[in-house]
């Protein structure tokens, strides 16, 4: 019985060691077979770094202001009879806006009309009796006096009533109305805001280090997410000679024409200033670049070592600035180096690939956005 035991025990291990053994070879053959497989090559587009000469420019962050604007508010108290504009429309410079109660003052103004007419003549009357000395020179200058006086009273009675007739200080775009029919206005109460945005102008800061690069009538080209895809150009028409203490910074003020007026007072825009001198730049497109926190790199296409095919190069890149769909590369690439322009985040150094530019997308330095 002993005997039987040890035998099926003893085959039980020769078995198990037979079928180690067969597993063993099947590992080492994937092994193998493993390290003989190659990988399909990856296909990818590719671009060209180009030495371009791109415009020098100064860029900063704006914000826009009517080159005349005010809130056309009551001068004197009255209660509001006529209004005359129609809100959000234009307006031309002397243009009825509202009219104030004006009855009390044009009741008295014939009044004092009239007595300024009654010492003109005496005025000329007593100038005559003068010259014959049948008055005295005090009595003409008290009815000179007298004169003037009422003249004055007239002239005061007329201002009330224009102060009371309100009208469009300049030519441009009305705001929302604030005043109703009937509504008793104190000095000051605001009417309408008037606003002159056709030319407009752009204000931005500038650091002070760049003071010496500005003046006037340098180009400034103006974007707005306002206005996707459009680009306005204006002129600079004013430095402001004074820095400010606190940021270092000084004030620069743009003039853009603005015949659509879809520009308004208060709106951020993005300005930038172009520079007479031209930058020589390493342009490649910006999707050829693999940004991570540890530094930027590019796929450069080179010729395998065995000549079998193509294969990729990650090189480390310093960037610059920025232009449309292009980035300015300062360190780590050279002219005519192949980079790959599309898809580098699924890619690793070393890999095989095969290069078609069919499907490569357009790049431009100033893209426009399609309306889909």
């Amino acid at each position: 019985m002993k005997k039987r035991i040890l035998l099926v025990i003893l085959g039980l291990v020769v078995l198990t060691a037979a079928l180690a053994a067969v597993k063993a070879l099947q590992i080492g053959a994937m092994i193998e077979q493993g390290k003989k497989s190659v990988p399909p090559p990856e296909t990818v587009t590719t671009a060209v770094a180009n030495a371009e000469s791109w415009e020098t420019a100064l860029t900063a962050i704006g914000s826009l202001s009517a080159v005349q604007g005010v809130t056309v508010a009551a001068e004197l108290p009255g209660k509001v009879v006529n209004i005359a504009f129609v809100p959000g429309a234009r307006g031309a410079k002397g243009d009825l806006l509202i009219r104030q109660d004006t009855t009390s003052e044009e009741a008295q103004l014939p009044g004092a009309v009239a007595r300024a007419e009654l010492t003109r003549s005496v005025v000329e009357r007593n100038a005559r009796m003068l010259e014959k000395q049948i008055i005295s020179q005090a009595d003409f200058d008290a009815a000179v006096a007298d004169h003037e006086q009422a003249m004055a009273q007239a002239a005061d009675i007329r201002a009330t009533i224009d102060k009371k007739t309100i009208r469009a200080p300049f030519s441009g775009r009305l705001g929302i109305r604030q005043v109703n029919l009937g509504q008793i206005l104190r000095e000051g109460d605001p009417v309408v805001t008037l606003q002159s945005i056709d030319p407009i102008y752009v204000d931005f800061t500038l650091p002070q280090q760049q003071i010496a690069q500005l003046r006037t009538g340098l180009p400034v080209r103006v974007t707005c997410d306002a206005l996707p895809g459009s680009t306005i150009v204006g002129r600079i028409t004013a430095v402001n000679p004074l820095v400010d203490v606190e940021t270092r910074n000084i004030r620069v003020q743009a003039t853009v024409a603005n015949r659509t007026e879809k520009l308004l007072p208060g709106m951020f825009v993005n300005a930038a200033v172009g520079l007479p001198v031209r930058q020589k730049v390493l342009a490649i497109p910006a999707t050829a670049v693999l940004y991570a926190p540890y530094g930027d790199s590019v796929f450069v296409v080179a010729d395998e070592k065995e000549g079998k095919g193509k294969a990729l190069r990650q090189q480390f890149v310093r960037l610059g600035e920025k232009r449309g769909d292009f980035v300015a590369v300062a360190s780590g690439l050279k002219a005519g180096d192949n980079v790959v322009s599309t898809g580098v985040f699924k890619l690793r150094n070393g890999q095989a690939v095969v290069v078609d530019n069919r499907l490569a997308p357009p790049f431009r330095e100033n893209p426009e956005p399609e309306n889909n």
